[in-house]
């Protein structure tokens, strides 16, 4: 599959598998301590030791890029896989149960919808991850766990969507009606005839979907209520916006990074869907 894809698809694919590369081995490059200051601050690209730069607190923009996508593509991976093995677990059911089932289900997904990713993510958020003493900030781990649960519910009306439409267009297929003319239980056509069709229209949508997830999440950051400290490649942006003028490559680094990566999702996700249609033009 890999060798029949454009040029850009092959790109975007080499770049994804670099960003979880990054994610998943990252610990294990020579590469500096994030957290450590160096005496070199706003240093530029290809600096001696700093391939990267560093911003104006003297952190290694490489190293925190590497941290970064570890943290990045952990709350995109879980909030997308959560919110399409629930997202796709309701659109099937609405699909092929129709009646009243899909008409509550599909209620309920125009209803979240309705409401802007960001604006729901804030209120989950801000009640769900504020601490009891005002004093005292929420702990990280907390603020990680409402940002993956309020993106996974923005998450899961797409994929519902999504997978409620595919099952429909399946369900009316011969080989599942000639299979219920035949006596199978509903669950085991659901497992063997509806799943195994619905789960390519999944991973299309879902590439689509860490995109989004990585801009919102950036996007939370910048307000100052996502992920801190610099762990995330939307905290490194929020750090860093009040040092355009001194140092720049802080800000235009990440927003490189975090740019190419949603670009390279998108493009995948979009091959995944072209080659979907191709497949299904021929049955």
């Amino acid at each position: 599959m890999f060798k029949k894809l454009s040029l850009f698809s092959k790109l975007s694919v080499l770049w994804v598998g670099l960003m979880f590369f990054f994610a998943i081995a990252g610990r294990l490059l020579p590469i500096a301590d994030p957290t450590e200051f160096f005496e070199v601050q706003g240093a530029g690209l290809f600096s001696p030791g700093h391939i990267l730069g560093t911003d104006m607190n003297g952190y290694d923009l490489f190293a925190n890029i590497v941290v970064g996508s570890r943290y990045s593509l952990l709350i995109a991976i879980f909030s997308v896989g959560f919110g399409s093995l629930i997202g796709g677990i309701l659109g099937i059911a609405a699909g092929y149960l129709r009646g009243k089932t899909d008409y509550v289900l599909s209620v309920l997904f125009n209803i979240f919808l309705s409401i802007p990713n960001l604006i729901l993510s804030l209120v989950l958020i801000a009640v769900l991850a504020t601490s009891s003493d005002p004093n005292e900030p929420a702990s990280e781990t907390r603020r990680i766990i409402v940002i993956i649960i309020s993106l996974t519910i923005v998450i899961i009306p797409i994929l519902g969507r999504i997978t409620r439409g595919a099952t429909l267009a399946w369900t009316s297929s011969e080989f599942v009606v000639a299979a219920k003319s035949m006596g199978m239980k509903d669950m085991m056509i659901i497992r063997r005839h509806i799943v195994p069709n619905v789960l390519p229209s999944i991973y299309a949508v879902a590439f689509l979907a860490v995109g989004i997830v990585i801009v919102v999440e950036g996007s939370l950051s910048l307000l100052g209520i996502g992920v801190g400290n610099g762990t995330s490649w939307g905290s490194m942006l929020a750090r860093a916006q009040g040092d355009l003028e001194y140092a720049p490559i802080a800000l235009f680094v990440p927003l490189t990074f975090l740019g190419l990566t949603v670009i390279a999702c998108n493009q995948v996700g979009d091959a995944l869907r072209q080659r979907l249609d191709s497949r299904e033009s021929k049955l």
